[in-house]
């Protein structure tokens, strides 16, 4: 019966991903990119001032500062994409998937941005003072269609619960047991016992565990990921012509590797990219809404930068390990092959390791990043009373997880968040003149200022 359900789920995922979401995805990014004038690439130094130097608007409504909602959704996204995403972007459509990975990086900071702005513009504030936003609320307030708001809720509750929740605890129980040999079900009990912890609080808790341990986290993978490169040094050149050949012209079969077409490429790293950041799935936006912020504009840069750390740097680094090394070609995919390239670039130690201690430590930040974005959904479907459940079965699921076998759940995750992915499209479409409007009057402000 399960393999006929996984059946099933797997041909609406593959229908639902199929090139013309990916199309709409990237477009949508390439519309917003030439409507807002290349934003994403006059401000990015403004953008990074403001999320790491000025960090918050002080006295600003918001529950959170910009820098704690930024960790919240880089939390969220930087994960499993970031180490077995890549690997199995470039496993299956060789180098020049990094390369569209880029593209669907660059544009997506625009998506980011836009998703951003609307979502602090068409935020609520409920019963206690706290806020709430995101494609629900901009949907519902802002292009006046609450049941496709209700049909964005829905989707992010039940991707909360997969690739938010037990896919993540699942690989973490799977690399702590081939690493350290830790039982799959100490590592469930344990981290649903940290998760409860964190996100009983609510977004103030989780945004001030994330501001600790996300910076910690993406600094310690870059830096064994940087001296991977440096130890590697005369490879750059070689990786550099990988890639951008063979995002144009087809990757040949050699050792393990199967051989790539340049649509395969594409749609690897394409689809991918947008796994990674998250760009065009609308999840982030609710984190931006908690924001302390007086502008829209002002947090939607901040949340730009998301799409930037996430893809163009964390992934960057990933793919150019594991072409740099040369274990693109050996037939592995996913961590393993990450894990592999870690190993083989530096020399005296096991690099695998610290593939393992990142990926633990992705997936809990992911884990806690997702939980807020369920909940707030859950809340704008039943109301203020079903946070408090929805957090004690979150939790109840991280361990569950762990112990589960998980092809159908990772299946019906990509499903779930292509579901997700179209509302927010049609959303952030209709609403582009908005975004438009409020980038003209802060940027104006921004000269006279």
């Amino acid at each position: 019966m399960q393999e006929q359900i996984l059946t099933v789920v797997t041909a609406m995922r593959d229908f639902v991903w199929g090139v013309p979401l990916l199309v709409l995805l990237v477009g949508t990014g390439l519309f917003l990119t030439v409507r807002l004038k290349g934003l994403q690439f006059t401000t990015i130094f403004h953008s990074l001032h403001l999320a790491f130097i000025k960090r918050k608007d002080d006295d600003a409504e918001g529950d959170i500062s910009h820098f704690q909602a930024l960790m919240t959704a880089l939390a969220a996204t930087v994960g499993t994409g970031n180490i077995a995403g890549v690997a199995t972007a470039i496993a299956a459509g060789g180098p020049g998937a990094l390369f569209w990975m880029w593209i669907t990086g660059l544009v997506g900071m625009a998506t980011k941005y836009a998703e951003a702005v609307l979502s602090v513009k068409y935020r609520e504030s409920d019963e206690s003072g706290l806020m709430r936003g995101g494609p629900m609320y901009y949907l519902a307030n802002g292009l006046g269609w609450p049941k496709l708001g209700a049909a964005f809720a829905l989707f992010a509750v039940l991707a909360s619960f997969g690739i938010g929740n037990m896919t993540q605890s699942n690989s973490v129980a799977d690399v702590l047991f081939s690493t350290f040999e830790v039982p799959q079900w100490a590592t469930g009990l344990g981290l649903a016992a940290l998760t409860g912890l964190v996100i009983i609080g609510g977004i103030k808790s989780i945004g001030r565990v994330t501001s600790v341990i996300v910076p910690a986290m993406i600094v310690f993978y870059m830096v064994g990921a940087i001296l991977l490169l440096i130890y590697n040094i005369s490879k750059v050149p070689e990786i550099l012509s990988l890639v951008f050949s063979h995002a144009f012209t087809p990757a040949a079969a050699s050792g393990g590797f199967a051989g790539a077409t340049v649509r395969m490429a594409i749609q690897m790293g394409v689809a991918r990219g947008v796994f990674s950041n998250e760009s065009g799935l609308g999840s982030a936006g609710i984190a931006a809404a908690a924001a302390q912020t007086r502008d829209p504009v002002t947090q939607a840069l901040v949340s730009m930068t998301q799409t930037f750390i996430d893809t163009l740097v964390v992934c960057t680094l990933t793919g150019f390990a594991i072409i740099g090394t040369g274990v693109w070609a050996s037939g592995e995919t996913g961590a393993p092959l990450t894990a592999a390239a870690f190993s083989a670039g530096l020399p005296g130690t096991n690099g695998g390791i610290i593939v393992a201690v990142g990926l633990v430590l992705f997936a809990y930040s992911t884990v806690l990043g997702w939980s807020y974005y369920g909940e707030k959904s859950i809340v704008y479907l039943l109301g203020d009373r079903a946070a408090l459940p929805y957090r004690l079965v979150f939790c109840v699921f991280v361990g569950i997880g762990a112990v589960t076998r998980l092809d159908l759940v990772w299946t019906f995750s990509d499903l779930t968040n292509g579901l997700m992915a179209a509302p927010n499209l049609i959303g952030l479409i209709a609403l582009s003149g908005v975004v438009a409007s409020e980038t003209r009057r802060y940027m104006g402000a921004r000269r006279v200022g």
